[in-house]
């Protein structure tokens, strides 16, 4: 949905759908667990 909305965003320049993108942003980065790094830490500890 991110890739979407960027696409829109970066086609288009309408600031609201840049507004959408941030906020599904934010909202991903509240997520537990939905960061890539979190997921790439989980498979290899720093040890």
């Amino acid at each position: 949905m991110m890739d979407f909305t960027w696409r829109v965003f970066s086609q288009t320049g309408n600031i609201d759908t840049y507004l959408l993108f941030k906020e599904l942003e934010k909202e991903t980065q509240d997520i537990p667990g939905s960061n890539d790094e979190e997921l790439a830490e989980a498979d290899f500890p720093i040890s």
